[in-house]
């Protein structure tokens, strides 16, 4: 059937309608018309696969990477970068006026990665067989694959080293940097983006600095010296040694999990002091959480004791806008 692409959806696939039904169409771009077959029919929606292009979109490009469309990595390298962003920014404010019934939600222009392509600091493969790459799309099999186009040549490099080594069965994770197991964001020239806007954000100096999900104090130790008190929270124990390692004499670091410590009668949002430091009255939280966002118990703990002012980090927009929803009520 031909259909006329209305938009890009969150995770890449266009959206086009028939029948009083939409249909996901994976490697198209909105207001190109398009030869797709169904694939999957379901009670409110149907997924199609791709058979030709009939218009094609200005912003069509040829993707870089020769796995593309076999692997189940990448979605958007079919899409000149400007055009990506544009239809990111979108998709963020959709889901906020959808799920966290913000009408016009004050969005500023997206910030770009420096560079397109080489710019992951790490990539996980699979080995299976002899065959060492990644899943295929929508697929438990494996796709074999020389390098990454979106890694960086140290990463590339390993996996060549990786596969000159007879590796067993398994996932391995290539980084740029060996050294403790700690999280770490994926894109170097993003993150020094990311962290200077945590900077601006946070105009006010003095005061308590609570860096919830802090890892190995990605934000903190960047900021540290603007406060009186730095308190980093964290499960993960190993990033909290790291963090401890250079840590100056106003940061603690927790090794606990986030939830329990906020929520506790005798965390740093409640009381005058935490562990046995007294804590100023302005208190400025900072939350970068998993993908599944904030607990209920957290965010009511938020709207029970506020902070003086909060930066929520995420790397997903519906569970943000889900947090975000249950916030503005208070």
């Amino acid at each position: 059937m031909e259909l006329q692409i209305q938009d890009v959806a969150f995770g890449g696939k266009g959206v086009a309608r028939t029948d009083g039904k939409a249909v996901f169409v994976p490697y198209v771009i909105d207001g190109e018309s398009v030869s797709a077959s169904i694939t999957r029919e379901h009670k409110k929606f149907l997924e199609a696969q791709l058979e030709t292009i009939v218009t094609a979109s200005p912003h069509r490009v040829e993707p870089r990477c020769p796995y593309f469309g076999r692997c189940g990595g990448c979605v958007y390298q079919h899409i000149e970068y400007e055009h990506q962003l544009a239809l990111k920014w979108r998709q963020v404010k959709e889901t906020l006026r959808r799920i966290g019934r913000l009408k016009e939600p004050p969005m500023r222009p997206f910030i770009p990665s420096p560079i397109e392509y080489g710019y992951r600091n790490r990539i996980t493969v699979h080995v299976r067989d002899g065959v060492i790459g990644f899943f295929r799309r929508e697929s438990n099999n494996l796709l074999g694959i020389e390098d990454c186009p979106i890694a960086c040549d140290e990463v590339n490099a390993k996996l060549a080293e990786l596969r000159g080594s007879n590796p067993r069965d398994g996932h391995y994770t290539l980084r740029v940097i060996d050294g403790p197991r700690v999280f770490t964001q994926a894109n170097d020239g993003v993150a020094a983006a990311m962290l200077d806007l945590v900077d601006r954000l946070l105009a006010i100096a003095g005061g308590t600095l609570i860096d919830a999900y802090c890892g190995a104090g990605f934000f903190a130790k960047r900021i540290r010296a603007r406060f009186e008190t730095v308190i980093g929270i964290d499960w993960d124990q190993h990033a909290i040694a790291v963090a401890r390692e250079d840590a100056n004499e106003n940061e603690i670091y927790v090794a606990a999990d986030v939830e329990t410590e906020l929520s506790a009668a005798n965390g740093p949002l409640q009381r005058a002091d935490y562990l046995g430091r007294p804590l100023g009255s302005r208190r400025f939280l900072i939350v970068d959480p998993p993908a599944t966002g904030l607990s209920k118990v957290l965010v009511e703990t938020l709207i029970e004791h506020p902070p003086t002012q909060l930066i929520y980090v995420s790397c997903n927009p519906a569970t943000l806008a889900r947090d975000l929803a249950a916030l503005k009520k208070s």
